[in-house]
């Protein structure tokens, strides 16, 4: 059966989804949301995720958002990416949350107030303290990753697509490869997967289109 994503190329969260999809051979269909003229405050969006938000995955009679659990459900469904040992599985949730938690979603706030909001509507100071907490969550990361291949195991789980999502923008918002040697490693790697893509070749929409 082939899966919905509802997605646009610009979003992080969903871009993890679709490179799950996609790196576990699953077939699924992009749904385009026009998230920068509204479409997710529609009452129409709103009936499919009260909310408001992207991702939003389709399979079926299912409707799933939140991108942590739609990761733990292709995991599931593919038999991959989740964990070998219930003692894996339980490491990937707990990076999944904080990824959420400390990494994502101050990488999704500061990216989109740099580099989608107008200068004169940046709140001051906003982005200067986001831009602190992050790379303390950068240096996490960066520490964890020294000796290892991936964030958990032996090889690829869903826990490092959730991490990296936002990583391979190219839109500035404080975060340079260079300074973070085993990131930059790590994020080489999983770029070398089969199947991998850049989330603007991945997900329909890209900030050009809206040049």
């Amino acid at each position: 059966m082939t899966a919905q994503l509802y997605c646009f190329g610009e979003s992080g969260n969903a871009y993890k989804c679709a490179l799950a999809l996609t790196l576990t051979g699953q077939p699924w269909l992009a749904r385009y949301v026009d998230f920068f003229n509204g479409e997710t405050r529609t009452p129409e969006y709103r009936a499919i995720n009260a909310m408001g938000e992207v991702p939003v995955l389709v399979t079926g009679d299912q409707t799933l958002s939140q991108s942590g659990a739609i990761l733990l459900c292709v995991a599931e469904q593919s038999g991959q990416m989740g964990g070998a040992t219930a003692a894996e599985r339980a490491e990937i949730l707990r990076w999944i949350l904080w990824d959420n938690h400390k990494l994502s979603t101050q990488i999704g706030t500061t990216r989109f107030l740099m580099n989608f909001l107008p200068e004169a509507k940046r709140p001051e100071g906003v982005i200067p303290f986001f831009q602190g907490r992050l790379k303390a969550a950068y240096g996490v990361l960066n520490d964890h990753l020294a000796g290892r291949d991936w964030i958990v195991g032996s090889g690829p789980t869903i826990a490092d697509l959730s991490c990296c999502g936002y990583l391979y923008y190219p839109e500035p918002f404080g975060f340079d490869r260079k300074d973070w040697p085993h990131i930059d490693a790590w994020l080489s790697r999983i770029a070398a997967l089969p199947g991998w893509k850049h989330p603007y070749e991945l997900m329909p929409g890209n900030p050009s289109d809206r040049a």
